[in-house]
């Protein structure tokens, strides 16, 4: 009984971390850099934008780091 239990076990863990990995969204966002201001998070967002880099951008406040997060 106990053998057949971490079989089961085992293969349901394989199973999870399976699905897991391939479940990537398509278009995740891309961290590019931590800000200190909210105004340099747009600065270099749009300047990003017309550089072509990036076609859009966000900046997200963490108020657990104390930061400005650019994505795109």
């Amino acid at each position: 009984m106990r053998k057949a239990r971490a079989v089961l076990i085992s293969a349901v863990m394989v199973l999870g971390v399976s699905l897991t990995i391939g479940a990537t969204p398509a278009q995740a966002e891309k961290l590019v850099g931590a800000f200190r201001d909210y105004s340099e998070c747009q600065r270099i967002g749009s300047h990003g934008v017309a550089q072509g880099w990036w076609e859009g951008y966000s900046c997200v406040w963490e108020s657990r780091y104390r930061y400005y997060f650019l994505y795109t």
